[in-house]
């Protein structure tokens, strides 16, 4: 099965799942970038990328190369911001019809809490196949067997499908 991870990491959460992910399935990877950087480390990052999340902004994105029919399977990897799926992933939704495909999700963030966002995310990828989802918290800040078990259980979920 051909795999691909293709997530936004602001300060390397999702970064590193996605890393962790490939080491497990050997996947290719897409990272999402913005031509407009976030700021981060400060209140600005709550509030710029709060505001953005909230409003279902859909920043430019450095070009990428993506072509859906190459893969049998994409997992979306997030931060949360404000208890959705960080801009980015939207605008990623928006430029590709991701409709029939085969999807996994995993999301990270402070307080282990994902099902809003992906709640959100099953809402915009409505026409698609959603065969797991994984919550992570700050899997690269708070290193532990357990974020990486978790990782290791998503993999082969996914594996076996």
């Amino acid at each position: 099965m051909k795999t691909i991870v293709v997530f936004f990491s602001l300060e390397g959460n999702s970064e590193y799942a996605a890393n962790k992910i490939l080491e497990y399935t050997g996947a290719d990877m897409l990272e999402l970038k913005t031509v407009k950087e976030y700021p981060k480390g400060n209140f600005s990052k709550y509030f710029l990328g709060g505001k953005s999340a909230i409003f279902g902004e859909k920043p430019k994105l450095v070009p990428y190369k993506f072509s859906k029919d190459k893969y049998d399977l994409i997992i979306i990897g997030t931060p949360i911001w404000a208890g959705t799926f960080a801009p980015p992933i939207r605008t990623f939704i928006k430029e590709n019809d991701l409709s029939k495909k085969k999807i996994a999700l995993y999301a990270c963030s402070a307080s282990g809490n994902a099902e809003k966002c992906f709640e959100k995310l099953k809402k915009e990828l409505k026409d698609c196949d959603i065969t797991a989802s994984l919550s992570l918290i700050e899997p690269k800040k708070k290193q532990s067997e357990e974020n990486d078990k978790k990782i290791k259980e998503f993999c082969d979920k996914i594996e076996k499908q």
